[in-house]
């Protein structure tokens, strides 16, 4: 893969929070994880970007596997103890506040 044209912006253990997006083209950042705080579990290194793929453009990004907590996507009806892990671009993720 090309490498990113930057370094990684996040470690294992950072507060994330994703984007907020309704974009036109193609995109891998489900709906339901859409502004939504999380914990950077991992850094997978820099892969082909699908997003800019679809459209032709060859670029590596960094991937991350990022934590939240059940409770966080569907509020207090979840199951307290339970937990959805996403392998999620760098372009989707800010620092959470």
């Amino acid at each position: 893969p090309p490498p990113a044209p930057t370094a990684a912006r996040f470690s294992a253990g950072d507060a994330v929070r994703t984007a907020v997006m309704h974009p036109l083209h193609h995109t891998r950042l489900p709906r339901y994880l859409r502004g939504k705080r999380g914990t950077v579990v991992s850094l997978h290194g820099a892969h082909v970007f699908p997003d800019r793929s679809a459209a032709g453009v060859r670029e590596g990004a960094h991937l991350y596997s990022v934590r939240f907590e059940a409770t966080e996507l569907w509020g207090e009806a979840a199951a307290p103890a339970g937990a959805v892990y996403a392998d999620l671009w760098e372009d989707y993720l800010e620092p959470a506040a």
